[in-house]
């Protein structure tokens, strides 16, 4: 919000030595935060004066209207003689007062004006618009002062159009809306410089009588709680705004329009009452205030046709809606050039049905701004009776003996606050006394809830009734932000609280570190992707009906409507974003993530309600704990592309289920899980493909799974060919055991490979768990190193090669010793899945 610092003072009793620096600070005090403080005189530099059109010749053969003017500055150029511009607007007549800038001066953004031959005319000077005096973003043509003016040729013109005024640029927050007008404001400087405010909001107003304005029926009094009318009748359509008004309402960055509809933008922006003027010869039948029927169509003054919604609220009459009510005025009842009659109309809307309606049809006025912030309900008749009294004394006409006041606002709540509140949790010693002075400063109503004087000791609860200008202030912790506030934030010291010692890692976290950290040694690239997901998604993924995956938390209020639900699983986000950067060019990619999934707990309803002014009752925290849903940790990895990349030194290899797996494998290591309680087996579960896919279980149960993707999934996500992936609940993987030291010995080992041929479907993992049982104490670790397929094996037969490494702890072993070994170890393998020696 822009407003003139003349403005304020007419409201408060601001000091006269007053400097932008003092200003700025009492704003930034006050918690109101400052964009710009503007000293208008500095923003034009050089001679900018006054004249007085004395001839146009119109200038043919251009594209555009072209004119020169000659036009009377008086003594400003020294001459006397008229100065001779050339101007391309067309808004201005022989006689018309305008506003002047020489050359050598310079506009606002550095724009320097000389002397110069343009369109084959001198032009000495600029006849300047509002938007190139900085004034406003009126450029349709330059600025003619009225016919009033008593400003004449070759005077300053900085007075005259408000380049002698300090304006001041506040951004205010969504839980300050008092704020945005020049009454909140003024008030806001009045507590900071300790000086009077006078409040133009409390001044008597006519109250409502028998006989209304102006028949007004209203439907839904939640959406409406207020609304106020009167009528002045006769008024001069050709009354022009008084120049004091046309020149604050530019200053404030509104384009003046018409006297009436000044008016109300005027009151708007001095009260913070936003109101609408009716012709009310446009009007037809009784106004009708209700929500709208879904479909209905309206055209509001932008000259947009717009489709409304069944939580919009609307003014009709016997032809539908003619307003956007609290956002928008309708083109069928604006106020027109030829209007003699009109019906002002002041009302209190509910904040939240106009923050949602400005959003939905993106229509952010400047009184949906204020409405959605809120807006004191007391202010309709004060509204009312200023925009009259303006409007009678500048447009004529005479102002109906009816007013209309549909009045069913609530009163404001009490509030208990304990005195004491503000200083603990501020740090400050606030005595009682001072919180009950800060409070009724502001206009608060203080009571003590035992009977006895307000503050008049510790520990005093008292009752506090905020004014009807502040429906933000609903809770005690509000009160004591408007103490601190208004004390002075240079006042609460800035200690910083001691840091209890910390306790370190939690084995969780360690493990979930090492995990990540692994991994991205590995070559896998970490994400971080949004925990939200569809139901297409699940779908994609191929997920059975039954699956337990599907029951998801759906979110009240979701960032998307695409994607309402909390992941189940991290694979839907994960290939979300594999998908994506294959899609940007990426061709070789393995990615992980680590992160929770939320799964519902059975029969869970909706949490206790809880306020912020204590700590929840144990059993309440119990109620409200048990909603939330079961958050484990889960771990998953995506690949696609090649694993080790082609080049001149040969050919890449593509990544498949074995990488995956090895993934998953290499997860279970570092968290410390031994290998001997480790299996991985032929598996079933969707994405996976069924042939390609393995569990991975620890102590007989099963943590997660990995291989490569289902077809259809990959067709269904638009990923690359085979691409494979893994996952695992890292909740379920028991804690780490506590690892003896390993016994070296110093003896040599004996080294032995063996080639077992075996059933294509036997697992290499069984096949070496067989070896490892067979061949005894002596075994001291076995490797898969080779995996061949021939003809010669046989068709379902294969070939799987391992490394067997034999060590004694106290001698060295004998030829005879390993040989039969690991001759017991492919018996052991022999007798269970009939693997026979390759080659014997």
């Amino acid at each position: 919000m822009r407003v003139p610092i003349s403005w304020l003072r007419e409201h408060v009793d601001l000091p006269a030595d007053l400097t932008t620096e003092r200003l700025e600070q009492a704003l930034v005090g006050l918690g109101i935060e400052v964009e710009s403080i503007v000293d208008l005189r500095a923003t034009v530099t050089g001679g900018l004066v006054v004249a007085e059109v004395r001839e146009i010749e119109e200038l043919t053969g251009f594209k555009k209207p072209i004119r020169f003017c000659r036009v009377d500055v008086g003594d400003a150029n020294g001459t006397g003689e008229p100065q001779e511009i050339v101007c391309g607007a067309t808004n201005f007549a022989v006689g018309d007062r305008v506003v002047v800038i020489l050359p050598g001066g310079e506009l606002p953004g550095g724009f320097r004006i000389g002397a110069r031959k343009t369109y084959g005319r001198n032009s000495n000077g600029m006849i300047c618009s509002a938007r190139e005096l900085g004034l406003g973003e009126d450029h349709a043509g330059i600025m003619v002062l009225p016919a009033d003016s008593p400003a004449r040729p070759g005077d300053d013109a900085r007075p005259v159009v408000g380049l002698d005024e300090i304006v001041v640029e506040v951004e205010i927050t969504p839980d300050r809306g008092y704020a945005m007008s020049v009454r909140g404001i003024a008030r806001e400087l009045a507590h900071s410089f300790g000086v009077p405010f006078r409040d133009p909001g409390l001044v008597p107003a006519p109250a409502a009588t028998p006989q209304p304005a102006y028949p007004v029926e209203v439907r839904d009094p939640l959406g409406c709680d207020r609304f106020a009318g009167r009528v002045v009748r006769g008024v001069d359509p050709t009354a022009a705004s008084p120049e004091w008004m046309t020149r604050r309402l530019t200053l404030a960055g509104i384009r003046a329009i018409s006297l009436a509809v000044d008016i109300t933008n005027y009151v708007m922006l001095e009260l913070g009452q936003p109101m609408h003027a009716f012709d009310l010869a446009r009007l037809t039948g009784p106004l009708v205030v209700r929500r709208a029927t879904a479909g209905e169509k309206l055209t509001t003054l932008d000259g947009v046709a717009r489709v409304l919604d069944a939580e919009d609220m609307v003014i009709c009459d016997d032809t539908g809606p003619i307003s956007l009510a609290a956002v928008m005025g309708g083109q069928t009842s604006e106020v027109m050039p030829d209007t003699t009659d009109v019906l002002f109309e002041a009302a209190h809307w509910d904040p939240v049905m106009v923050g949602r309606t400005a959003r939905r049809h993106k229509l952010f006025s400047e009184a949906a701004k204020r409405w959605e912030r809120g807006v004191d309900p007391a202010l309709p008749l004060v509204a009312i009776e200023r925009a009259v009294s303006l409007l009678t004394e500048h447009g004529g006409g005479t102002a109906g003996a009816e007013i209309l006041d549909f009045d069913e606002v609530a009163p404001p709540t009490p509030v208990e606050l304990d005195v004491t509140l503000p200083a603990r949790r501020v740090g400050v010693a606030y005595p009682p006394a001072r919180v009950v002075a800060l409070l009724e400063e502001i206009g608060c109503t203080v009571t003590s809830a035992g009977g006895a004087a307000p503050g008049s000791g510790t520990g005093d609860r008292i009752g506090v009734t905020p004014p009807t200008w502040r429906p933000d202030l609903t809770d005690p912790a509000d009160f004591v932000e408007e103490v601190a506030r208004l004390d002075g934030y240079d006042n609460v010291p800035g200690a910083l609280p001691l840091a209890p010692a910390g306790r370190g890692l939690t084995d969780d976290q360690r493990r979930r570190r090492s995990i990540a950290r692994t991994l991205a040694e590995t070559g896998f690239v970490e994400v971080l992707s949004y925990p939200f997901v569809g139901p297409e998604t699940l779908d994609a993924l191929g997920l059975p009906a039954d699956d337990a995956r599907r029951s998801a938390v759906r979110l009240a209020n979701p960032l998307s409507d695409e994607e309402p639900l909390l992941r189940t699983t991290l694979l839907g986000p994960l290939l979300g974003v594999l998908r994506r950067n294959v899609g940007r060019g990426h061709r070789d990619l393995a990615l992980y993530e680590i992160g929770m999934v939320f799964q519902p707990r059975p029969g869970a309803g909706r949490p206790p309600a809880m306020g912020v002014d204590d700590r929840p009752s144990p059993a309440r925290f119990t109620a409200a704990d048990a909603t939330v849903p079961h958050q484990p940790w889960h771990v998953a990895a995506a690949l696609a592309g090649e694993v080790d990349p082609a080049g001149w030194w040969g050919g890449g290899r593509p990544a498949d289920w074995s990488d995956a797996v090895q993934a998953a494998r290499t997860v279970v290591e570092v968290a410390g899980i031994p290998g001997d309680r480790v299996t991985v087996r032929s598996g079933d579960r969707a994405p996976w493909h069924p042939g390609r896919c393995a569990e991975v279980l620890v102590d007989d149960v099963v943590v997660g799974y990995a291989g490569e993707l289902h077809p259809r999934v990959v067709a269904a996500l638009e990923l690359p060919r085979r691409t494979c992936a893994m996952e695992l609940d890292l909740d379920t993987l028991p804690a780490a055991p506590v690892v003896p030291a390993p016994r070296i010995s110093g003896f040599p080992p004996a080294l032995i490979d063996v080639a077992l041929v075996v059933d294509a479907d036997v697992p290499a993992e069984s096949v070496q768990a067989a070896l490892t049982e067979g061949a005894g104490d002596l075994l001291e670790s076995v490797r898969l190193f080779d995996v061949y397929t021939s003809e010669q094996l046989g068709a379902g037969r294969r070939s799987l090669a391992y490394k067997l490494t034999f060590r004694a702890p106290d001698r060295t072993l004998t030829g005879e010793e390993a040989v039969a070994a690991r001759d017991a170890a492919v018996s052991r393998a022999a007798s269970r899945f009939g693997a026979v020696l390759r080659g014997a």
